[in-house]
């Protein structure tokens, strides 16, 4: 694995686990830490470079978020973007004040010196994404202004010598036009890194740490079907061989006939060679779930069951060193663990575990990857790209897409009218360009006519997102005439439900999933 990092340093920002999808992009691998790291840690880690985020605060405030004036002071780059431009100006001796005028959203920013390391190949003007309220209204002594907006004249400033640069934009965007360059400009002309942070030698070293951190010990591998587990399944396969035994869980809130089609992938008929055993608890889960509406207690049953039927299993089958989860760097970030952001949700492999966890420790090979490079791990150890490129679904399961009370007559719902949106989708050829799809069951009923006569019933919400990286998603155009057919085919073959909605909502405000 690579042996160059860049630390991204986290004040909150809502865009802070974008900065780091970037820096991975460009083949430099980095890792996400608190402001409130101690200094003596980030010197210990020896970065080639650190990006200071956003964050939601004024800089100027007794009690909000900042760094020792020290960092600066290391010799090693520092990017500021947004609120860690103010931030470096502030520490440095600049003033950050509120703004005249606040900017949000797109602003035509222009160079105002071009020879500037950060702006090489960038032209003199271009879009950014600005989201500020205060701004830099004197830069920090010793630095020069490289960039200003209509009413931002310090966009942009640096000392060269010191390798300081800050932006007061957010490059990390897709809406910043040429924001991957400036970040690569960063990464390669000022911090000096290799871009040594490739799949194929994170897939090698991460099957021989495992290795040999299992030992002659056994291992537990939650698989659940989807990308995330199957691809930590087949990495622990490669590592351990015969050590390992995959435990499948059918709790009843999988998509229509998936507990059989996990079964015939990587059950004794398919092409892995693992231990594979199912375990049919539908009704436990749905027992466990009676009369539960609030999102959080349904993730947390549901992440608790989960470690339950585990704990059982090991016991039947011996003594269990390990237990492998397919958590991914989402997962973490939206369970509010390793940054400043706020916990969004908790997910069944991070936040929802119980206190007590009957194994000498947890495996997640594949929790510092984003959503597509556990898809490139996945080609890289050989699993077809049908698998690897498949919808993605949620640890939860339907229990997240059912609002409210979760129960077999409300599954039943969702799953054929979840079946019946997938099938639409594939046979229109559109579903390669949609980031995931799904159908979800409200908990709303409304008055409908059906045959004549009065209903009473669910509406059933169709989801599509495009999304590179599932930390920002936008909603799809489908097709006026697919949804028109797939609302048709839903409210005349699925039974209780008499509406169909299209949500529209983007990530942010919105997350994915509806629970």
């Amino acid at each position: 694995m690579s042996k160059e990092l860049i630390i991204v340093i986290d004040f909150g920002g809502q865009y802070n686990q974008l900065v780091a999808r970037r820096v991975r992009e460009a083949n430099v691998y980095c890792e996400i830490h608190s402001y409130k790291t101690d200094l003596e840690k980030i010197k210990e880690m020896a970065p080639k470079g650190i990006i200071l985020t956003g964050g939601p605060a004024s800089v100027y405030k007794e009690d909000s978020a900042t760094y020792q004036k020290e960092l600066f002071e290391l010799g090693i780059p520092v990017l500021g973007l947004c609120y860690g431009a103010q931030l470096m100006a502030h520490v440095l001796g600049g003033t950050v004040e509120p703004a005249p005028a606040s900017e949000y959203g797109k602003t035509l920013m222009t160079v105002d010196q071009a020879d500037s390391k950060i702006f090489k190949d960038v032209p003199t003007e271009s879009t950014c994404w600005m989201s500020h309220f205060d701004y830099i209204s004197k830069a920090a002594p010793g630095f020069e202004v490289t960039a200003h907006t209509a009413n931002c004249p310090v966009a942009a400033m640096e000392k060269a010598e010191d390798k300081l640069y800050a932006l007061q934009w957010h490059p990390e965007v897709l809406h910043t036009e040429y924001g991957s360059q400036m970040i690569n400009n960063f990464l390669y002309d000022i911090c000096g890194c290799a871009g040594d942070w490739r799949m194929d030698s994170f897939v090698v070293e991460s099957i021989e740490k495992i290795r040999e951190k299992v030992g002659d010990g056994k291992v537990l591998c939650a698989l659940s079907g989807g990308v995330d587990s199957s691809v930590a399944a087949v990495m622990l396969s490669k590592a351990v061989g015969s050590q390992l035994t995959c435990v499948f869980v059918d709790h009843g809130l999988l998509r229509k006939n998936e507990g059989n089609e996990v079964e015939e992938v990587f059950g004794p008929n398919g092409p892995y060679d693992l231990n594979f055993i199912r375990v049919n608890a539908q009704e436990r889960f749905y027992g466990k779930l009676a009369g539960v509406t609030e999102p959080e207690q349904k993730r947390k049953i549901i992440g608790e069951e989960f470690i339950r039927v585990f704990e059982e299993e090991a016991k039947k089958i011996g003594k269990v060193d390990f237990l492998v989860q397919g958590t991914i760097y989402p997962d973490v970030v939206e369970s509010g663990v390793g940054g400043e952001s706020e916990v969004i949700k908790s997910h069944h492999n991070v936040g929802g575990l119980p206190d007590y966890v009957d194994f000498k420790e947890i495996i997640e090979p594949l929790r510092d990857l984003f959503k597509d490079e556990v898809r490139r791990a996945g080609l890289e150890l050989g699993i077809p790209e049908n698998l690897v490129f498949r919808q993605p679904f949620p640890g939860p399961g339907l229990g997240i897409r059912i609002i409210g009370e979760v129960n077999a007559d409300r599954v039943k719902i969702v799953q054929d009218a979840d079946a019946i949106y997938r099938e639409e989708i594939a046979n229109s050829g559109i579903s390669a360009d949609l980031g995931q799809y799904f159908a979800a069951l409200t908990n709303m009923q409304s008055v409908g006519v059906m045959g004549d006569e009065r209903t009473y019933d669910y509406a059933i919400a169709l989801r599509a997102v495009n999304t590179v990286d599932f930390m920002t998603a936008e909603a799809s155009e489908i097709p006026w005439e697919v949804l028109h057919k797939v609302t048709s085919r839903i409210i005349n073959e699925v039974d209780h439900v008499n509406r169909v909605l299209y949500d529209l909502t983007s990530k942010p405000p919105g997350t994915i999933e509806f629970e």
